[in-house]
């Protein structure tokens, strides 16, 4: 539910969205099957499973992301330290803001 919510907030700011993705396996197909992404909102956890694999493959990509989680900072691993993190409950305008500014960059 929260990421169609977000998805519609990101589609009203003329964002070409791919997603949602449910589970890791439908993140890793998405992030293969496309061309060309310019940044990522991702959730730590896709169908109680880790999403650090799909994160690996985006970075792989060069393609920039964020994290929109329940997760706080202490259960994300050191190597993602840096990365922008918004936590439950996610301010879907500050989300699309987030990623107008990646994209701006």
């Amino acid at each position: 539910m929260l990421a169609d919510e977000l998805r519609a907030e990101l589609d009203e700011a003329g964002a070409i969205v791919l997603g949602p993705a449910g589970t890791l396996e439908s993140a890793l197909t998405m992030i293969k099957a496309a061309p060309r992404i310019d940044v990522a909102v991702i959730d730590v956890n896709l169908g109680a499973v880790p999403a650090y694999p799909a994160v690996d493959l985006l970075i792989e990509r060069g393609v920039p992301f964020l994290f929109a989680t329940g997760y706080d900072e202490a259960a994300i691993p050191d190597r993602f330290a840096s990365v922008v993190r918004y936590e439950k409950p996610i301010n879907f305008t500050n989300v699309a803001r987030a990623v107008r500014q990646i994209i701006d960059t």
